[in-house]
């Protein structure tokens, strides 16, 4: 499957043979390809920008992950916090409680940057609180989300055109590279929705 850039940490939980695995992945800079194992299950967790581990600064994920040990398919250990293997609909509960337990944290700051707000500090700080919160410049994390959006779009059958002006491209070949870089796919593949399978959420073509 090809996997795209992504500009979160989360955590993957899934089941294979009866055997129970869960990983934290990090940020992804670059499209690439990941196996899909036969028969398994799966359930994802994304983390708004801004959340991290307390264990682990984001910046130390980019581009990789850290299997978790000791995972049955009943529960794991994260940051001394025993909690329960969750599925699609306790999903909510499990970052709950992680929070509760003060494994995942949030800086404010940068919270408020991405929101718009305007910070009452410099803007080297911010630079480096977003960095540590996230592992990427803004810079980065906008060309990442700004692709996945253009993918979406596209996939949706909105004009190459309308997609550059709307998501602010210089011109076609720029998001031409931007979905080689991000999305491993072209303009064309996303509106016909060929290529193979992709690690994207992206709605039917419209006819």
């Amino acid at each position: 499957m090809t996997s795209v850039a992504a500009s979160r940490w989360g955590l993957v939980f899934w089941e294979q043979n009866g055997v129970a695995y869960a990983s934290i992945t990090g940020p992804e800079t670059a499209t690439g390809h990941a196996p899909v194992p036969e028969g398994a299950r799966f359930v994802g967790i994304e983390f708004a920008h801004g959340t991290t581990l307390r264990a682990m600064p984001t910046s130390g994920l980019v581009n990789g992950g850290i299997l978790l040990p000791d995972v049955t398919t009943r529960g794991f250990r994260l940051d001394g916090s025993q909690c329960e293997t969750p599925s699609a609909d306790d999903a909510e509960a499990l970052v709950d409680r992680l929070v509760r337990d003060g494994v995942i944290l949030r800086d404010p700051l940068v919270t408020g940057v991405l929101r718009g707000d305007r910070a009452d500090v410099s803007e080297r700080t911010v630079e480096r609180r977003f960095r540590a919160a996230t592992g990427l410049t803004r810079g980065a994390l906008h060309q990442i989300d700004r692709a996945r959006e253009a993918a979406t779009l596209l996939a949706t059958g909105t004009a190459t055109a309308d997609v550059v002006a709307k998501l602010d491209y210089f011109d076609e070949p720029h998001l031409a590279r931007a979905l080689r870089r991000y999305v491993g796919r072209t303009a064309g593949q996303l509106r016909e929705g060929s290529g193979g399978a992709i690690a994207l959420d992206l709605p039917q073509p419209t006819v």
